[in-house]
This record gives structure tokens, sequence and C-alpha cells, in this order.
């Protein structure tokens, strides 16, 4: 069971669960002092502007790469990384994505493999 689990698996896990902890230590945070979380987000001026788009186009680029990938290689449900990813944060899903990915290509790398050799 666990001989899916590469070490970049795991890498990408870990990241996984800090981007998961870190935006959601600063979602918690904007929820307790009850701040206006988009208008934060869009009104802080240039730089945090920049920042925003940057960070749109990459996570819409992440989420076509997620659909498309999780296609070619038959992973199930690859949407629902980009539909969590709303509702947690592409810093989670996106690395969460690429663990699992990373399990389907070790599986894949340990069936063609010939019986008794190491893929490589």
């Amino acid at each position: 069971m666990t001989k899916n689990w590469t070490p970049l698996a795991f890498v990408y896990l870990a990241l996984a669960l800090a981007g998961l902890v870190g935006t959601w230590t600063f979602n918690v945070l904007a929820i307790v002092q009850l701040r206006d979380f988009v208008g934060d987000w869009v009104n802080s001026g240039p730089a945090v502007s920049s920042l925003t788009v940057d960070l749109l186009v990459v996570a819409v680029a992440g989420s076509i790469l997620i659909i498309v990938e999780a296609r070619r290689l038959g992973m199930k449900r690859g949407w629902l990384y980009v539909v969590l990813s709303g509702l947690t944060a592409f810093a989670f899903t996106f690395p969460l994505f690429l663990a699992m990915r990373e399990r389907a290509l070790q599986a894949r790398r340990l069936q063609v493999a010939p019986a008794g050799t190491q893929p490589g």
C-alpha cells in the first residue's frame, strides 16, 4: 500500500500541509478581527494588487494543469482539487494534487517494471 508513496510525494504533502496551515492561520485571524477579507485583499495598494494578480494567474494555470494532467493519468475527480481550492487554499490543493499525481506515476512505474527489477 505504501509503495506508491515516493519521497517526492511526501515533499508535496508537507507543502500542502504548510499551505493549509499558513493560509488558514491568516483566514481565521481575519474572521476573528471581522475584517473585510476581499476588500483588504484588493484595496491595500499596488504591491498587494500585483501579488494578487500574480497568484491568481498561477492558480488559474495550475487549475488547468490539474484538470488536464488528472485526465491524462486517469486520476478520478481531478476537478475536485480546483473546487476545494476555493474552500481551503490553492497553496493546499495544488501540492496535494502533486502528491497524488506522484503516487499515480509511481503506480504506473511499478506496473511497467518487470518482476524482480527496480524501476529507475
